[in-house]
């Protein structure tokens, strides 16, 4: 697959970075080799020595003297080998994706770290980017509408850059934020073969994969992928830890070797203590290990919405509506009979000591009116979550 069209002239310009591929070159040297190059600080002038990290199984993650100097140190901009190799089977374990390849004369996909997830809107755009919007429902993106949308260019029309086509489409696939919509393993082949068809890459931004409540799972966009177009990306954010920030990236080699040498100018690498202490992590736990934890966190979230959804039957019922959601951590509530509730959730609402977010930071146009608010069942206890939504009834049936 040709992937000029999908890199702009910025990314095209980058080069690899001097310093960097000379820090990776002596990362790879015999101890007997005598550097002067590069301008690393001395580790032995670093005030933390050691480290014992205790996990929830009382088990301890050592960090001795040389493994704290790695930790504290520089690393590769695409991630350290260890968490990278243990990631690559992961996704193989999990995706199955067809073209999957990762020795490195022949690979078509690769894989970097990244800190944290990608998700947002409001991350597109800054970037200028000419976004459409596509219409979804309670089963994500709607396909007929992503068809209709491209029925405005012919397939063969990819290859001319003056009639400037989609050149990707961005997803959040399961517990869509804000809506908590998940898409279909059928609505995902159909979106597919549009991509096929019309020659544009999918970004699959799923930091809530691993908190999908019922099984078995949808197949992801990359378990379809037999072109190279799908850019998968993950993160540990929402059940390891969202400080550590550490996500990672798959997709094909010449796009994630574009992203390495945009963070060989930008953050150098993702935190090597994060990428260290997630990495003891996963090889102690080891790949089902990880997943019986991962079962434990749905477990966790499934009873939390279960929580809100009691509470928003016993208090909203005939106020609002709502579809269930089947991944994630929110809730995206239509109020009735009102047109905006901006008012309502910004003003009346905190006055009332009940914090929501008004669903209107999602639009594309911030500025029209809307309906919607997005609740959290994260973080607030099934008290709680009766609580405020006992106060905002009151507050709907005050404002009609």
């Amino acid at each position: 697959m040709n992937y000029t069209r999908f890199i702009t002239a910025k990314s095209a310009a980058r080069k690899p970075y001097s310093i960097r591929v000379m820090y990776e070159k002596l990362d790879k040297a015999p101890k007997s080799v005598i550097s002067l190059a590069t301008g690393i600080p001395n580790p032995n002038m670093f005030p933390f020595k050691t480290a014992v990290i205790t996990t929830e199984n009382g088990k301890a993650l050592q960090f001795d003297e040389e493994l704290m100097k790695k930790a504290l140190q520089y690393s590769q901009s695409a991630g350290i080998p260890e968490l990278l190799s243990w990631l690559k089977q992961l996704q193989v374990k999990l995706h199955n994706p067809p073209t999957i390849h990762y020795a490195p004369s022949q690979g078509q996909m690769d894989i970097c770290v990244t800190c944290g997830s990608q998700e947002g809107l409001c991350k597109l755009q800054p970037l200028g980017c000419n976004m459409i919007n596509v219409s979804s429902d309670e089963h994500g993106i709607i396909p007929d509408s992503l068809r209709e949308i491209l029925s405005k260019w012919k397939p063969e029309d990819s290859k001319d850059p003056e009639k400037n086509s989609p050149k990707f489409l961005y997803t959040v696939p399961n517990g869509n934020n804000p809506s908590g919509n998940s898409l279909t393993a059928e609505r995902k082949r159909e979106i597919y073969e549009l991509a096929r068809k019309y020659d544009f890459l999918i970004i699959e931004d799923d930091p809530y994969y691993f908190m999908q409540f019922n099984k078995p799972w949808a197949p992801t966009f990359l378990s379809l992928d037999v072109d190279g177009r799908v850019i998968r990306a993950d993160s540990f954010s929402k059940v390891l830890s969202s400080g550590l920030r550490v996500g990672f990236i798959t997709g094909p080699k010449p796009l994630i070797e574009r992203i390495v040498l945009h963070i060989q100018v930008s953050t150098l690498n993702t935190s090597t203590f994060s990428q260290l202490l997630v990495s003891q992590l996963l090889h102690q736990w080891g790949e089902e290990g990880f997943l019986t934890y991962i079962d434990r966190v749905i477990d966790f979230y499934r009873k939390q919405r279960d929580a809100l959804l009691a509470a928003a039957d016993k208090w909203l019922s005939g106020l609002a509506e709502w579809q269930v959601p089947t991944a994630g951590m929110f809730l995206w509530v239509k109020i009735k009979g009102i047109h905006d509730v901006r008012k309502l959730i910004e003003e009346k609402a905190v006055k009332n000591e009940i914090f929501m977010l008004p669903g209107y930071g999602f639009y594309m146009d911030s500025s029209a009116p809307c309906p919607y608010f997005r609740a959290s069942f994260s973080s607030a206890s099934p008290e709680q979550m009766d609580m405020a939504f006992q106060r905002l009834a009151q507050l709907i049936e005050e404002s009609l």
